[in-house]
């Protein structure tokens, strides 16, 4: 049975994930600085969150609530999500986090591609004026033949907002018929034993510090995937996605505080621009969703 929606309280749910991701970025941020290795971070970012669940369902008698008829849904979800982390992560690590951050607010712009390219939906030119805008706002930032930005590290934020678009149209998917809990398990159950293939080669011992950022990570992981999943689960990914771009507030807070780091002028320009396409893309498909739920009820009237 389809959730019934909530969209105050998923939009207050997707606030809370972005706060608590935002801090989660910047942790990632840290411990690579601190001397681990990516994978080993990532490892952890998804080993800690499967225990913690195992232990509280288990402790609680209700591992019935794991149970799903759609594990390849979810594998299929897992192998995304770990492509996803390498780009979402990866970004910060190689870029300053409040230029990662913007970057990847592309999500919406692709989101739309994804939506005539893979659902078939027909996309008005609201929708492609909308990315054109959103593009041009990355051209801004990335200042093709004149810019300090590294090639590679704007590629890797990039592809954060595409991945991010693709996986938010598959938890969407599987939010119809799973709870927010049996999707974020298993998303950490099925890909921490790929990650973990690669132990033996970037392992290493880790001081006090390395392992409070590591599972400190792999709590903020668990908490904020619950709710970025809770979020999707009771309102639609164009509605929700707008808070997202309150970000760009923890991320300069943070570059601020910790790298003393700011934006430079051309993220600054170009961050408005693709807020502003991502903001059109929303409010066009909230209309289009309130067209259809008006449309509905006037026919079962």
């Amino acid at each position: 049975m389809e959730p019934v929606q909530k969209p105050l309280y998923a939009l207050g749910l997707r606030l809370l994930a972005t706060m608590v991701l935002s801090t989660l970025v910047m942790t990632v941020k840290v411990t690579a600085e601190a001397g681990v290795a990516f994978p080993e971070i990532l490892f952890w970012r998804q080993l800690v969150p499967a225990i913690l669940i195992l232990g509280w369902l288990a402790g609680r008698g209700e591992l019935d609530r794991l149970r799903t008829a759609r594990l390849p849904d979810h594998a299929k979800r897992a192998m995304l999500g770990l492509t996803g982390m390498f780009f979402t992560f990866g970004a910060p690590i190689l870029l300053h986090l409040a230029l990662a951050t913007t970057l990847g607010f592309t999500t919406p712009v692709f989101a739309v591609i994804l939506a005539a390219l893979l659902l078939k939906e027909r996309v008005g030119p609201v929708r492609w004026l909308a990315v054109a805008l959103g593009f041009a706002g990355v051209v801004i930032i990335a200042q093709p033949g004149q810019s300090v930005i590294p090639p590679f590290g704007a590629f890797v934020g990039i592809g954060a907002g595409f991945m991010v678009a693709l996986i938010s149209i598959q938890v969407r998917d599987l939010g119809r018929t799973e709870e927010s809990i049996r999707i974020v398990f298993w998303f950490a159950a099925l890909s921490a034993p790929v990650l973990a293939l690669g132990l033996p080669f970037y392992a290493s011992a880790h001081s006090a510090w390395q392992w409070f950022l590591l599972l400190g990570g792999g709590v903020l992981g668990l908490v904020g995937q619950l709710l970025l999943t809770a979020s999707l689960r009771y309102g639609q990914v164009a509605s929700v996605i707008v808070m997202d771009y309150s970000a760009l507030v923890w991320a300069t807070l943070y570059g601020w505080l910790i790298w003393a780091e700011l934006p430079p002028l051309s993220t600054w320009l170009g961050a408005p621009v693709i807020i502003a396409a991502g903001a059109v893309i929303a409010w066009r498909e909230h209309l289009h969703d309130r067209k259809l739920t008006t449309a509905a009820a006037n026919s079962a009237g």
